[in-house]
């Protein structure tokens, strides 16, 4: 059968307002998806600190100096403030909880402290002090208590002193850690940062979590008390799950042991208010076993003698429900510490962590997809780069 020229010209004449009208229905979709986006409120609901309300004081001491010096509401008003500065893409922040609750979905966000560590050790006649604090942008939804996810960030501040530090000093550091100084972001900086990089899923997400951290007894004999009950392994937690959120700009689940039991997680707002929200099961699944931490001479001087500190550890990502794994290999990283013929005390723990910080942060680069040759010497798994190519593509889908 043969078609004429005005028959094919019919056709398409026919054809093209239908076109027309499917392209102008596609756009008002597309139109309407961003303004839904967009139009997008979340309340801020206060500077707040995770785990157990009895034990903020003991965990967080000068944190909560630094809060009180700002009086009942000062420091929800000076981060309300900076929040407005940088303002979110995605969603809209709104000053109070009550323009939100009457909605079916009310979000929230607050600004959770998760860890403060401040330390000193003894150099000679220098002192160092060593000062970080670990917090997170926790998105959860108000009305049924549930953590919808988090951005976690933190701060890390050391200084060499001539005598001991005091108190005071020490709130100055503090404050500095807060509040930044001389153009770099402090925490409230940081989580305002962390907003403005904030993604609300219109969609149900995939879901991530570190959910499990396991510590050898030889490698824990090289922690110090003050990480007993938990502590070690909510800092270990913590510092992989900064090192991947941060390096593929993905939220992540915060770690349930040490501040939640089971899946509930409990938060105290400064206002006096606290939460036990529900943590959702994640979809995939980050466990870390340290197996081994070690200490060997690198060099040896009359000036002194320099060591590297070791860790050694077995990381694994998989689906719970299925078991499949993305990422199971054992990796280890090394950093050199040099101490000075003329220091008295030597702490190795701070080293230590310097090289579990390390490794999590240089897998975390090569899983974000910056190549270096860390990699092949830190791991003897032959199908390691297929692995970290797996693992990079699961993780893009949690964002």
């Amino acid at each position: 059968m043969q078609l004429s020229n005005s028959g094919i010209q019919s056709s398409k004449s026919s054809i093209e307002p239908i076109q027309n009208k499917i392209k102008l229905v596609t756009f008002i979709i597309l139109i309407f998806s961003f303004n839904f986006a967009n139009s997008t409120e979340v309340a801020f609901a206060g500077f707040a600190y995770s785990g157990n309300h009895q034990s903020i004081n003991d965990r967080f001491p000068y944190s909560k100096r630094f809060e009180s010096s700002f009086g009942l509401k000062g420091i929800n008003d000076l981060i309300q403030k900076n929040i407005s500065i940088g303002q979110s893409n995605d969603f809209t922040i709104v000053s109070r909880l009550e323009d939100v609750v009457s909605r079916d979905q009310s979000i929230a966000v607050a600004l959770v402290m998760t860890n403060e560590t401040v330390s000193t050790e003894q150099f000679g006649p220098i002192y160092k002090l060593f000062v970080q604090l670990r917090g997170q942008a926790l998105f959860f939804d108000f009305k049924s208590k549930t953590v919808l996810r988090a951005y976690p960030f933190s701060f890390a501040y050391l200084d060499a002193l001539p005598s001991i530090p005091t108190d005071i000093q020490k709130d100055e550091i503090i404050k500095y850690v807060y509040l930044g100084k001389n153009g770099k972001s402090g925490i409230i900086d940081r989580f305002s940062q962390a907003l403005t990089q904030a993604v609300i899923p219109i969609s149900i997400p995939r879901l991530v979590q570190v959910k499990q951290v396991l510590i050898s007894d030889e490698a824990r004999r090289s922690f110090p008390t003050e990480f007993s009950n938990g502590e070690a392994e909510t800092w270990i937690a913590d510092n992989f799950g900064e090192s991947i959120a941060s390096k593929m700009n993905i939220p992540i689940l915060p770690y349930t042991k040490g501040y939640a039991i089971g899946n509930v997680m409990s938060m105290t707002v400064s206002d006096g208010s606290i939460y036990n929200l529900i943590l959702p099961k994640p979809d995939y699944e980050f466990t870390i076993n340290i197996t081994k931490l070690r200490k060997v001479v690198y060099e040896d001087s009359a000036a002194g003698k320099s060591f590297i500190y070791g860790t050694y550890a077995n990381l694994k990502l998989e689906e719970p429900i299925s078991a499949h794994s993305y990422l199971d290999g054992q990796f280890k990283n090394g950093e050199v510490k040099v101490v000075p013929s003329t220091q008295l005390n030597t702490e190795d723990f701070p080293a230590y962590q310097d090289s579990m910080r390390g490794l999590f942060t240089k897998l975390a680069d090569a899983i974000s997809g910056k190549k270096s040759s860390w990699l092949k010497s830190a791991t003897s798994s032959i199908d390691v780069e297929k692995q970290i190519e797996s693992t990079q593509e699961l993780l893009k889908l949690c964002k």
